[in-house]
């Protein structure tokens, strides 16, 4: 639009001739009203004119001649529209509230955790001791899975819903909330590993193997008189510590079967200490499989439980793991 044409429609607009006290005569609403586009029949352009009809003839007095003011050619915009909402909008709109946030995914997650708590929370539970044990992943595994790093008290808050959509009994648990839930379990779950039953073969032995640090121990435990043999030497001969000598027999002495039972045993690996006790748990099963309910009393003695403590390794300036060379001043 020229400069020329651009002056009396600013000035049509204000309502141009101002008064001796310096007060417009027409108010604004009468120049917007005034204002009328219509189509040439000539170029087929869009052209806006004032109609002097509608407006007082003393606020427009000389602005009839700009009655001929061209407009910019209508312009075809294919917009975008929401197929939800189906607004249109000029700009694209993200598929999440949460995208602009440091955690996108886990926002959403919790978003989707509360909308099915709300939902389907007032459905029966399972009793916690009826509710199948699962193992969840952790805060490290889900960096690991979607690269956001999140704190351990917020993905903590998430899996206390998790678990308590899992306690929905399972005749009416939802679809959604399996599927919902599906992901946060690992792939490996610790709870579903049964152990394999330990059989006694024809010959009447029982094989138990015990690992202890780096020594493991296979003993083959058969009904006898007593008798202990490791690698094919007498159990005074192979361990000349009596610590280690009471330590590899020690579920035959916490049941009082050391005259019942002959064992016969191969350790390999690590000292005598790591061997002695890897010892310890392989007869204390061989024990479980000939007699069941021994089970209990050798938990007690803690010869069931495999020990994972290992010697911890020396680190690059340190004179042991943990011990630091003497600092000197000068």
């Amino acid at each position: 639009m020229m400069a020329s044409s651009r002056q009396p429609l600013t000035a049509a607009l204000r309502c141009v001739r101002p008064s001796t006290r310096g007060q417009w005569l027409l108010p604004l609403e009468h120049g917007f009203r005034a204002l009328r586009l219509y189509d040439s029949p000539c170029d087929g352009r869009r052209h806006l004119s004032f109609e002097s009809n509608s407006s007082p003839s003393r606020g427009w007095e000389g602005f009839e001649k700009a009655a001929n003011i061209k407009a910019a050619p209508e312009i075809d915009l294919s917009v975008p529209t929401d197929p939800i909402l189906d607004i249109p909008h000029l700009r694209a709109l993200p598929a999440s509230p949460s995208c602009f946030s440091k955690t996108p995914f886990f926002n959403d997650l919790v978003l989707r955790f509360e909308r099915l708590l709300r939902s389907y929370g007032n459905l029966p539970t399972l009793p916690p001791s009826e509710v199948e044990r699962v193992a969840w992943k952790t805060s490290k595994d889900y960096k690991m899975w979607t690269g956001e790093i999140v704190k351990a008290s917020e993905f903590g808050r998430c899996v206390m819903i998790m678990k308590r959509l899992h306690q929905i009994h399972p005749d009416l648990k939802p679809m959604v909330v399996v599927k919902a839930i599906e992901p946060f379990k690992r792939e490996v779950q610790a709870f579903a590993n049964v152990p394999t039953p330990i059989t006694i073969d024809r010959f009447g032995r029982a094989l138990g193997v015990g690992r202890r640090k780096s020594s493991v121990a296979r003993a083959w435990v058969v009904e006898g008189t007593g008798e202990v043999q490791i690698n094919g030497k007498v159990l005074s001969d192979y361990f000349g510590r009596m610590h280690d000598r009471s330590s590899a027999v020690w579920a035959l002495h916490a049941t009082a079967r050391l005259d019942k039972y002959n064992v016969w045993a191969l350790v390999d690996g690590g000292g005598t200490t790591g061997q002695a006790e890897a010892l310890t748990l392989a007869i204390a099963k061989g024990l479980v499989a000939h007699e069941p309910a021994l089970k209990t009393p050798l938990r007690k003695a803690g010869c069931i439980t495999r020990d994972p403590r290992r010697v911890e390794r020396k680190k690059t300036g340190h004179v042991k793991a943990r011990k630091m060379p003497a600092w000197v001043k000068r």
